[in-house]
């Protein structure tokens, strides 16, 4: 049986979401879902809950890696919890453990995760139009290395519809 792929969305956490924001995390959820990839988050609220939500309800495999050390911190739209205990650098975690990465608005958070993926050359795409990280990235790269361009896209099934190209090319 082959390996499922796996898609990580980041974004603001509850701190820093809007209903906008988890409108749009939810519908990429969901496009995950039916991909029949596995989504992975950093397993708390806001954008990660949202997507969470979106996968859940469409049928698909949630995870959720989370900085803390127990399990009860994940929300409740997890299937599978992984509590890493490293605080913030869970970030490479989370990037090093998805095939390509899905980013929703977002914060320093964001951006230390998409770093992460940036340095370990994996696809990114974002949600040009969602703001924070997703915009001020969109349709460039990170640094002088050019490791990866960061593609700006419109909507959720672009954005699910470029990781897999990606990751099949």
């Amino acid at each position: 049986m082959p390996k499922k792929r796996q898609i990580l969305v980041i974004g603001n956490n509850e701190n820093g979401s809007t209903p906008e924001l988890e409108e749009i995390a939810y519908a990429v959820g969901q496009e995950v879902a039916k991909s029949e990839s596995v989504l992975i988050t950093g397993g708390l609220g806001g954008v990660m809950s949202a997507a969470s939500r979106g996968a859940h309800d469409a049928g698909g495999l949630t995870v959720g890696i989370i900085p803390q050390d127990n399990a009860s911190f994940a929300n409740e739209y997890c299937d599978i919890v992984i509590p890493s205990g490293l605080g913030l650098a869970r970030d490479f975690l989370n990037a090093l453990s998805a095939d390509g990465v899905i980013v929703v608005g977002g914060g320093s958070g964001t951006l230390s995760e998409i770093c992460a993926a940036y340095m370990h050359k994996k696809p990114i795409v974002t949600l040009k139009n969602s703001g924070g990280m997703a915009t001020e990235y969109a349709d460039r790269y990170v640094d002088h290395r050019k490791n990866v361009k960061i593609v700006g896209v419109d909507t959720p099934q672009e954005a699910v519809r470029y990781i897999l190209d990606q990751i099949t090319a």
